[in-house]
């Protein structure tokens, strides 16, 4: 960029990220530049980005007609709609929405999905039916499968436009053959399910989807729906075990331990009691009873036909999941081993031996040895505390992993999928992430000549690893 006195340029300040300026002087290998404030601020050439003096006050629909397509020309486009209450906007074919964080009925009704219905795209204003429309009449056209990626942070509406999609989906494509409810109206109804097992709260939403979800929206030869099947990936498994204040474990737990009866039934008592929930002080969200969450979690499993013997092996599960975290271990008399800390674990132990419906003996020794297997033989070797730990968490978050795997093959039948289908729609809602101090969840890694950067603890996991294993090497290592 070439600057001169006179240029407009954005310039970064640290409260509004980005402020529009003018360049006043230059003063050695510094920029003085003059704010739309009235403050004269010194910066270098290459933190300042030019800017159009000309932009049109209400923003542009699609980005790639901007002048100057950077980051705070992006920022200040999106703000100047947003003021107009336009939350939709184009960048060529990608649709970017900015969560008005209300209820916006009048942008998706009927009417509005009969305007977006075979209209070009780009002809009318931007809008996620007009992504949904051009996916269905490209996979028509074309006799090829679609896929939709739904991205964002979290809390930033990825939830609720992956239902939009459907929505729309459901009315260009008709009913399913044979059910009156519309597939739509199958997958939603999982969705207090897959809420209660797969959503928590963190620092940017109460109700956070943790886990990768792929609805397939299933077409037959003449356009029209003909089933729909529901994949997920990613589970954040860490959560079950670690959780940070103010965030929460999984809802389901909250809420059994707000069930009542239940909460009897397997020595269960306040979040608090439990140290896999009570890492956080976070117990209760505002304006959500537990115990009515729990009801519906209940009618969610009728509807998706779980039995009332399989609803309470759910339930028994969660419940030996959180004793087990009340587990602790004190060294023992050998050289590295450990024993059961104290008449209160063991308290808990066994709880949790009842509850998985095993032997107590057996699960002390997997919690407390490891078995290797040799050319010799088998042989058993005593773990530390340390190790026994990680041994009861790795236990605790592969069982419930487990759990949410089943529960979606259970919606899946549920929903009835099209085996015979041809051609698809895919819709992809991948979790958000947020940044911490530190991040266990590894998010963003860079391959090339097979070298991994990253942090440390991924560098040393994954050297040497063929690229080809590094999705499986990930979800082994449990990062």
């Amino acid at each position: 960029m070439t600057l001169r006195k006179g240029s407009n340029v954005w310039v970064e300040d640290r409260n509004s990220a980005w402020v529009a300026a003018q360049v006043t002087d230059f003063i050695g290998k510094q920029v003085q530049v003059v704010t739309q404030h009235g403050n004269k601020v010194l910066a270098l050439p290459e933190n300042l980005y030019p800017r159009d003096e000309e932009a049109d006050h209400g923003g542009v629909d699609d980005m790639t007609k901007l002048t100057y397509l950077n980051e705070p020309g992006v920022l200040d486009n999106l703000e100047r709609r947003y003021a107009l209450n336009e939350i939709y906007t184009y960048t060529g074919s990608i649709l970017i929405a900015v969560n008005p964080f209300t209820k916006l009925p009048h942008l998706y009704n009927v009417h509005m999905m009969e305007q977006y219905k075979g209209a070009p795209f780009g002809e009318l204003s931007p809008h996620v039916f007009a992504v949904a429309d051009a996916s269905y009449r490209a996979m028509m056209s074309e006799n090829r499968s679609q896929s939709i990626l739904v991205s964002g942070e979290s809390g930033a509406g990825k939830t609720e436009t992956t239902k939009l999609i459907m929505q729309y989906l459901t009315y260009v494509g008709g009913r399913a053959a044979d059910d009156d409810r519309t597939v739509e109206q199958q997958v939603l109804e999982s969705n207090p399910l897959l809420e209660a097992f797969g959503n928590a709260r963190t620092i940017r939403n109460d109700n956070s989807s943790r886990f990768g979800k792929f609805v397939e929206i299933q077409f037959d030869a003449s356009g029209r729906i003909s089933g729909a099947a529901i994949r997920t990936y990613l589970l954040e498994r860490s959560r079950v075990v670690q959780i940070t204040d103010p965030e929460r474990n999984y809802h389901c737990f909250y809420q059994l331990c707000a069930s009542g009866m239940d909460t009897e039934k397997y020595k269960l008592g306040h979040p608090s009691d439990f140290h896999y929930l009570n890492q956080s002080k976070t117990y209760e969200l505002d304006g959500v009873s537990n115990a009515e969450e729990y009801s519906k979690t209940r009618r969610a499993m009728d509807i998706v036909g779980i039995s009332q013997e399989e609803q309470e092996a759910i339930f028994r599960t969660l419940a030996a999941i959180l004793h087990l975290g009340n587990i602790e271990f004190f060294p023992g008399k050998e050289h590295d081993s450990s024993v059961i800390k104290d008449e209160k674990s063991r308290s808990h132990l066994q709880m949790a031996a009842k509850l998985f419906k095993c032997d107590v003996q057996l699960l002390v020794t997997s919690l407390c040895t490891r078995s290797i297997q040799t050319h010799e033989g088998i042989i058993i070797k005593a773990l530390d505390c340390g190790a026994a730990v990680a041994g009861r968490d790795t236990l605790a978050k592969t069982v419930y992993a487990q759990l949410f795997d089943w529960l979606v093959e259970k919606i899946n039948r549920s929903v009835g999928q099209d085996l015979d289908s041809q051609i698809q729609i895919g819709v992809l809602d991948i979790y958000g992430f947020e940044c911490f101090k530190q991040n266990r969840l590894v998010t963003c890694y860079l391959l090339k000549n097979n070298v991994v950067y990253g942090n440390n603890r991924l560098l040393h996991l994954l050297k040497g690893i063929n690229k080809g294993r590094l999705l499986e090497v990930l979800l082994e290592s449990d990062l």
